[in-house]
């Protein structure tokens, strides 16, 4: 029994570190000037690939915040359905495991379980963000505030094209005003 979940929990980790969905080459290089102070605060979702974890979500935030032993605490809060809907809320942790690579960092929302982080595009006035993983799975837009120009949203699709991301699969999020 052992020896199963073992192989089990070594398939889960090899699948979502190495599984690449399309088969197709991501640049997934990160940002490397990266100043944790200025990223702190609430940032609004714009946009996301689909995924079961934030499945039927609308207002989303993320709001991080410095913990006591180092870390970064992750306040996830969206609500069902529609932005009147039921609150969702889901507190995590992240890190940045390598100084040489500030823009790579892990956040688990579950036991010692972490995933990628990658801050692969990020406004030099903190403003937006480009979010991915070592996986095609996984893309986020965030912004400091819930409307990003239509102008600014086209020049960050434009750079999450040109790595090999298919922005097709990006849903758009409503945010209240």
């Amino acid at each position: 029994m052992k020896k199963n979940v073992l192989i089990f929990i070594l398939l889960f980790i090899g699948l979502n570190v190495h599984g690449q969905t399309n088969n197709q080459i991501m640049n997934t290089e990160t940002v490397q000037h990266f100043e944790l102070e200025r990223y702190l605060g609430k940032w609004y979702e714009i946009a996301r690939f689909p995924h079961s974890f934030e499945k039927n979500l609308v207002g989303v935030t993320a709001t991080y915040s410095l913990r006591k032993d180092g870390k970064i605490k992750v306040v996830n809060q969206g609500y069902k359905f529609t932005l009147d809907g039921k609150q969702k809320t889901a507190i995590g942790k992240a890190y940045i495991p390598n100084s040489d690579h500030p823009g790579r960092l892990k956040v688990s929302f579950f036991l010692f379980f972490y995933g990628d982080y990658f801050i692969m595009e990020l406004d030099s006035d903190y403003k937006w963000v480009l979010i991915g993983s070592s996986s095609d799975k996984y893309l986020w837009i965030l912004s400091r505030t819930p409307r990003l120009e239509k102008d600014i949203i086209d020049q960050i699709l434009l750079k999450a094209k040109e790595r090999g991301y298919d922005i097709s699969r990006l849903i758009f999020i409503s945010q209240a005003i």
